[in-house]
């Protein structure tokens, strides 16, 4: 007979997958870092998500979703 254990071997995928699906976003730097200043003033003085989406895209040339931006906001802002 041999020695095989379903739970262990379960557990071992498990813990397998769970490194295999963890991102890391703190390791990489946002383009968006770049414009910090501007986007929190601007933001501070009443303007939106769109608002400050379309100005990255005009002035800046980057072309980034309004879902970015907020998220960004909401980590950095």
């Amino acid at each position: 007979m041999t020695d095989f254990d379903p739970v262990a071997e379960v557990e071992a995928l498990k813990a397998q997958t769970k490194t295999i699906r963890k991102r890391s976003y703190t390791q990489r730097k946002s383009r968006l870092d770049k414009f910090h200043t501007e986007l929190i003033a601007m933001h501070k003085h009443g303007a939106t998500i769109a608002e400050l989406t379309r100005w990255l895209r005009k002035k800046k040339a980057i072309k980034v979703a309004e879902s970015t931006v907020n998220r960004w906001l909401k980590n950095h802002g």
